[in-house]
Protein backbone atom coordinates (compact mmCIF):
# COMPACT_ATOMS: atom_id res chain seq x y z
CA UNK A 1 0.00 0.00 0.00
CA UNK A 2 2.92 2.31 0.74
CA UNK A 3 4.24 1.78 -2.81
CA UNK A 4 0.89 2.84 -4.30
CA UNK A 5 0.88 6.03 -2.23
CA UNK A 6 4.46 6.77 -3.24
CA UNK A 7 3.74 6.30 -6.95
CA UNK A 8 0.54 8.31 -6.68
CA UNK A 9 2.50 11.15 -5.04
CA UNK A 10 5.14 11.01 -7.83
CA UNK A 11 2.48 11.09 -10.55
CA UNK A 12 0.60 13.98 -8.92
CA UNK A 13 3.82 15.92 -8.52
CA UNK A 14 4.77 15.32 -12.17
CA UNK A 15 1.33 16.51 -13.30
CA UNK A 16 1.57 19.53 -11.01
CA UNK A 17 4.96 20.47 -12.48
CA UNK A 18 3.62 20.06 -16.01
CA UNK A 19 5.73 17.09 -17.02
CA UNK A 20 2.80 14.86 -17.93
CA UNK A 21 0.18 17.41 -18.98
CA UNK A 22 0.15 18.79 -22.52
CA UNK A 23 1.28 22.40 -22.94
CA UNK A 24 -1.13 25.15 -23.92
CA UNK A 25 -2.22 25.37 -27.55
CA UNK A 26 -0.67 28.21 -29.51
CA UNK A 27 -1.94 30.14 -32.51
CA UNK A 28 1.55 29.88 -33.97
CA UNK A 29 1.93 26.11 -33.76
CA UNK A 30 3.99 24.90 -36.64
CA UNK A 31 5.57 21.87 -38.22
CA UNK A 32 9.34 21.64 -37.69
CA UNK A 33 9.33 25.16 -36.28
CA UNK A 34 8.29 26.58 -39.65
CA UNK A 35 5.94 29.55 -39.40
CA UNK A 36 5.28 30.11 -43.10
CA UNK A 37 1.92 30.87 -44.68
CA UNK A 38 0.11 30.07 -47.91
CA UNK A 39 -0.72 33.57 -49.19
CA UNK A 40 0.80 35.03 -52.37
CA UNK A 41 4.32 36.46 -52.19
CA UNK A 42 5.14 39.16 -54.73
CA UNK A 43 8.02 41.46 -55.59
CA UNK A 44 7.23 43.55 -58.74
CA UNK A 45 10.86 44.41 -59.67
CA UNK A 46 12.10 43.30 -63.11
CA UNK A 47 15.35 41.39 -63.49
CA UNK A 48 18.04 42.02 -66.06
CA UNK A 49 19.17 38.40 -65.68
CA UNK A 50 17.80 35.33 -67.46
CA UNK A 51 16.61 31.95 -66.18
CA UNK A 52 19.17 29.19 -66.81
CA UNK A 53 17.91 26.15 -64.87
CA UNK A 54 15.23 24.72 -62.56
CA UNK A 55 16.02 22.01 -60.01
CA UNK A 56 14.51 20.44 -56.90
CA UNK A 57 15.62 18.86 -53.65
CA UNK A 58 14.23 17.18 -50.56
CA UNK A 59 14.76 18.32 -46.99
CA UNK A 60 13.57 16.92 -43.67
CA UNK A 61 10.73 19.45 -43.23
CA UNK A 62 10.08 20.67 -46.79
CA UNK A 63 10.64 20.13 -50.51
CA UNK A 64 12.62 22.80 -52.38
CA UNK A 65 12.54 24.17 -55.93
CA UNK A 66 15.40 26.41 -57.11
CA UNK A 67 15.35 28.63 -60.21
CA UNK A 68 18.88 29.57 -61.31
CA UNK A 69 19.56 32.91 -63.04
CA UNK A 70 22.71 34.19 -64.73
CA UNK A 71 22.60 37.48 -62.80
CA UNK A 72 20.78 39.05 -59.85
CA UNK A 73 17.20 37.93 -59.13
CA UNK A 74 14.86 40.88 -58.93
CA UNK A 75 11.12 40.16 -58.83
CA UNK A 76 8.76 37.21 -58.61
CA UNK A 77 5.21 36.14 -57.83
CA UNK A 78 4.45 32.84 -56.11
CA UNK A 79 0.84 31.97 -55.34
CA UNK A 80 -1.66 29.15 -55.14
CA UNK A 81 -3.97 29.17 -58.15
CA UNK A 82 -6.91 27.00 -59.27
CA UNK A 83 -5.01 26.20 -62.48
CA UNK A 84 -1.53 27.13 -63.73
CA UNK A 85 -1.69 29.00 -67.04
CA UNK A 86 0.82 29.27 -69.86
CA UNK A 87 2.35 32.69 -70.39
CA UNK A 88 1.00 34.53 -73.41
CA UNK A 89 -1.62 32.00 -74.49
CA UNK A 90 -3.49 31.48 -71.23
CA UNK A 91 -3.71 27.72 -71.90
CA UNK A 92 -3.92 25.65 -68.73
CA UNK A 93 -0.96 23.49 -67.73
CA UNK A 94 -2.14 20.09 -66.42
CA UNK A 95 -0.39 19.18 -63.18
CA UNK A 96 -0.50 16.29 -60.75
CA UNK A 97 -1.41 17.17 -57.18
CA UNK A 98 -4.26 18.59 -55.14
CA UNK A 99 -2.97 22.18 -55.08
CA UNK A 100 -1.00 24.26 -57.58
CA UNK A 101 1.60 26.97 -57.15
CA UNK A 102 2.28 29.29 -60.07
CA UNK A 103 5.86 30.50 -59.74
CA UNK A 104 6.58 33.50 -61.97
CA UNK A 105 10.11 34.86 -62.12
CA UNK A 106 10.34 38.42 -63.46
CA UNK A 107 13.09 37.33 -65.83
CA UNK A 108 12.95 35.74 -69.30
CA UNK A 109 14.29 32.34 -70.35
CA UNK A 110 16.16 34.05 -73.17
CA UNK A 111 18.87 36.68 -73.47
CA UNK A 112 17.29 40.15 -73.69
CA UNK A 113 19.94 41.47 -76.06
CA UNK A 114 20.36 38.60 -78.53
CA UNK A 115 17.11 36.69 -78.05
CA UNK A 116 19.08 33.45 -77.59
CA UNK A 117 17.40 30.88 -75.36
CA UNK A 118 19.02 30.51 -71.91
CA UNK A 119 16.70 27.79 -70.61
CA UNK A 120 14.96 25.26 -72.81
CA UNK A 121 13.90 22.18 -70.87
CA UNK A 122 13.96 18.85 -72.68
CA UNK A 123 10.65 17.81 -71.08
CA UNK A 124 8.44 20.81 -70.30
CA UNK A 125 5.93 18.64 -68.40
CA UNK A 126 8.60 17.32 -66.02
CA UNK A 127 11.43 19.73 -65.27
CA UNK A 128 12.62 17.57 -62.41
CA UNK A 129 11.80 14.03 -61.35
CA UNK A 130 9.96 14.46 -58.03
CA UNK A 131 8.88 10.83 -57.64
CA UNK A 132 9.20 9.95 -53.96
CA UNK A 133 9.04 13.57 -52.75
CA UNK A 134 6.82 14.08 -49.73
CA UNK A 135 5.11 17.29 -50.98
CA UNK A 136 5.95 17.89 -54.66
CA UNK A 137 3.98 15.98 -57.28
CA UNK A 138 5.10 17.66 -60.54
CA UNK A 139 7.20 20.58 -61.79
CA UNK A 140 6.27 21.85 -65.27
CA UNK A 141 7.43 24.70 -67.49
CA UNK A 142 4.62 27.16 -68.24
CA UNK A 143 6.67 29.27 -70.64
CA UNK A 144 8.49 32.56 -70.97
CA UNK A 145 6.72 35.60 -72.38
CA UNK A 146 7.51 39.32 -72.39
CA UNK A 147 10.21 39.08 -69.74
CA UNK A 148 8.45 36.67 -67.37
CA UNK A 149 9.09 32.94 -66.90
CA UNK A 150 6.44 30.77 -65.24
CA UNK A 151 6.70 27.35 -63.66
CA UNK A 152 3.84 25.19 -62.40
CA UNK A 153 4.39 23.34 -59.17
CA UNK A 154 1.87 20.61 -58.33
CA UNK A 155 1.83 19.81 -54.61
CA UNK A 156 0.10 17.27 -52.37
CA UNK A 157 -2.09 19.89 -50.64
CA UNK A 158 -2.26 23.64 -50.03
CA UNK A 159 0.67 23.76 -47.64
CA UNK A 160 2.71 26.67 -46.27
CA UNK A 161 5.59 27.94 -48.38
CA UNK A 162 8.34 30.53 -48.33
CA UNK A 163 10.20 32.35 -51.09
CA UNK A 164 13.66 33.89 -50.88
CA UNK A 165 16.70 34.64 -53.02
CA UNK A 166 20.33 33.61 -52.71
CA UNK A 167 23.42 35.05 -54.39
CA UNK A 168 25.78 32.89 -56.41
CA UNK A 169 27.27 30.82 -57.63
CA UNK A 170 29.57 33.42 -59.23
CA UNK A 171 27.62 36.39 -60.56
CA UNK A 172 24.40 34.35 -60.74
CA UNK A 173 21.61 34.06 -58.21
CA UNK A 174 18.74 31.77 -57.23
CA UNK A 175 15.05 32.09 -56.47
CA UNK A 176 14.15 29.46 -53.85
CA UNK A 177 10.64 28.14 -53.14
CA UNK A 178 10.27 25.82 -50.14
CA UNK A 179 6.96 24.02 -49.49
CA UNK A 180 6.44 22.43 -46.06
CA UNK A 181 5.49 18.77 -45.71
CA UNK A 182 2.75 19.58 -43.17
CA UNK A 183 1.09 22.49 -41.42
Amino acid sequence: MKKIHTWLAVILMAVGLGFLAPGPASATTSYCGLVWGSLAETNPAMSTASVTNVRTGQHYCFDRMVVDLNGPVAGHTVQYVPVVVQDGSGFSIPLQGSAFLQVTVNAPSYDNETGNVTYSPAAKAELSNVAGYQTFRQVAYAGSFEGYTSIGLGVRARLPFRVFTLDGPGSGSRLVVDVAHFW
